[in-house]
């Protein structure tokens, strides 16, 4: 039997592209985990993948998880089946059309494997706690100090041969 695991996450930005983070609050019965993380110049589309991302990550076997996100971003494109269209597409959103992101979508994609999921939207800025909890990381992270760079936007932008917060 798989153990029960929430999982909230958010992500957050300031300016996108600009300065980011991402929070996430983990809960099993009484067990609780937070993670956060900053980066120097990022998107908040970004920071909200690699929130649940690090969540799912973040576990040790495989569990029955319920994840919640204030990113429709994120919810839609696992429960829409917009990721499972992407990946019989090559990781592309169509003919000649290129997925953004297209690094954190795949490395979501494996984090999910051995899990039973459930993704939940939830509005933010709402007075959910434990999205608030999340936010408050996020923001957090995102206004540390010597923040690393998020390699993977800055590839995305330099093989987009645009410059870079064109797109997220």
């Amino acid at each position: 039997m798989l153990k029960g695991v929430e999982i909230f996450t958010d992500g957050a930005c300031r300016g996108n592209p600009g300065p980011g983070g991402y929070g996430v609050v983990l809960t099993s019965g009484d067990h609780r985990r937070e993670l956060s993380a900053g980066f120097a110049c990022t998107t908040n589309n970004r920071m909200e993948l690699l929130a649940a991302i690090a969540g799912l990550e973040g576990l040790k076997e495989p569990c029955r998880v319920h994840l919640c996100s204030d990113s429709k971003y994120l919810i839609n494109a696992m429960t829409c089946g917009w990721l499972r269209k992407w990946k019989e597409l090559g990781w592309r959103r169509g003919p000649g059309q290129r997925l953004r992101n297209v690094d954190l979508w795949k490395r979501l994609d494996a984090a999910c494997g051995p899990h039973e999921l459930h993704w939940h939207w939830v509005k933010g800025h709402a007075g959910h706690v434990e999205n608030e909890r999340c936010d408050f990381l996020a923001v957090a992270a995102a206004e540390g100090d010597d923040l690393p760079s998020d390699g993977g936007y800055l590839e995305q932008e330099q093989l987009a041969g645009e410059e870079p917060g064109l797109f997220d």
